[in-house]
């Protein structure tokens, strides 16, 4: 066979792009990697603080469940190679993973650079032809079918039989991603949605308590949005205070339904502080710390109900004297307290942008790609992988998720 005929070239070396590079090698195909960095993996490196959360090991339902846009899109990769396929290729790799609270599946050892390391290793054992610093500035078509790339530099062209485009979307810029897939997919007469960063932190107007609120982490707390006063997110889970607002995983996931309503300038999130609790089992347990601790005053009955860092905040947001004796607060009051409490308050004023961003929400047009090959509806030989799609989901490996089997359809699919 001549080589040259079945040469297959992956544009970007992520998550996605590795995966589809030795998928495509193992199916016996002369597989170039191109990367514009001088290493592979950049942003999976960074991924899960580090860590990376690789996909998670739920039911299928839970999984569509996770996928916030085109989930039905997913049908066909996530039932060719699903969540546990993905383990099983990493263990058999040679990476021992681990399941944590949440079904989110880490490398045994917390590093990401053991996830990249195995990858890199079955790049090398399936031969990939890995060129680093080699950014592709142009997609070669004739007759509306692919036929080879440009390199940034040299103008140098490598030709091809097809090509997976997994460049990524626009999130953590500092990785690399600028958006080249979008631009070459618009060259070849595709459409890309409107593009936004998400499963970011967000800012709130209420700056002088998140100051004070700054590096406290809650957990099992439920938080709801609304706009407008209708609820457009609820959950549960750990939120993190930071000095512009909010951030944390049930934060994160939040920001992904708020896009859409960003323009309405009337975004409220309301935490829950204890969920666990009806307002009247909470106002009972106020009770009981009260008259365990009768002769305090209210700064220093509320040790064993919240966190240190967030006694002096809700102490000022209740309007009840600090120096005022347990025993002489009344049922309006602990009222006030208890409502407090149930609904702590903030107006959400914006979203961060890419350089905080775990994803990009929007992408190529998933209605002109074929769902079970990811090859483009427009262009013959030219196929799509990862970010670059118009597929997002919330936190959780949900993300990796979509990279690894929409890489692995393509990868096959050639």
């Amino acid at each position: 066979m001549n080589q040259e005929l079945n040469k297959i070239i992956v544009i970007g070396g992520g998550a996605a792009g590795m995966m589809a590079a030795i998928t495509a090698a193992r199916k016996g195909n002369q597989v170039v990697l191109l990367e514009k960095n001088e290493k592979l993996g950049k942003k999976l490196y960074i991924t899960g603080k580090g860590r990376c959360n690789l996909t998670n090991a739920c039911d299928m339902d839970e999984l569509f469940r996770n996928v916030v846009t085109n989930p039905k899109f997913m049908y066909g990769s996530f039932y060719s190679y699903n969540n546990f396929d993905t383990m099983d290729f990493f263990e058999e790799i040679g990476l021992k993973t681990k399941i944590e609270r949440g079904n989110r599946v880490f490398p045994e050892s917390d590093k990401s650079s053991d996830v990249l390391g195995v990858l890199l290793k079955e790049l090398k054992r399936q031969n990939v032809d890995i060129r680093y610093e080699s950014e592709v500035t142009e997609i070669l078509i004739k007759d509306n079918s692919f036929y080879g790339i440009k390199l940034n530099g040299n103008n140098e062209i490598i030709t091809g039989v097809k090509v997976i485009i997994a460049t990524g979307g626009l999130s953590y810029p500092s990785t690399g991603s600028n958006g080249d897939g979008f631009r070459f997919a618009k060259s070849m007469g595709h459409s890309v949605t409107k593009l936004f960063p998400s499963l970011v932190p967000m800012n709130v107007e209420e700056l002088n308590l998140v100051k004070e609120l700054q590096g406290l982490s809650l957990k099992n707390i439920h938080i709801g949005i609304t706009s407008k006063n209708k609820e457009i997110y609820s959950d549960f889970g750990e939120l993190l205070f930071t000095h512009f607002g909010v951030s944390g995983p049930v934060i994160l996931s939040a920001s992904s339904y708020c896009i859409p309503y960003m323009d309405n300038k009337d975004l409220i999130l309301l935490i829950d502080l204890k969920p666990a609790l009806s307002k009247e089992q909470l106002d009972a347990r106020i009770l009981r710390d009260f008259d365990e601790f009768s002769n305090k005053q209210y700064k220093n009955a509320l040790d064993q109900l919240l966190p240190r860092k967030l006694i002096q905040v809700i102490i000022a947001l209740s309007n009840i004297d600090p120096e005022k004796k347990v025993n002489l607060i009344t049922r309006e009051e602990r009222s006030r307290l208890v409502d407090l409490l149930k609904g702590f308050k903030f107006h959400i004023t914006r979203l961060r942008d890419y350089n905080e961003a775990v994803i990009t929400k929007g992408g190529i047009q998933v209605k002109e790609i074929n769902p079970s090959t990811m090859e483009s509806k427009l262009v013959s030989n030219v196929f799509f992988a990862g970010e670059v799609l118009d597929v997002d989901a919330l936190t959780g490996g949900f993300n990796l998720q979509i990279a690894w089997s929409t890489a692995y359809a393509a990868g096959n699919a050639v």
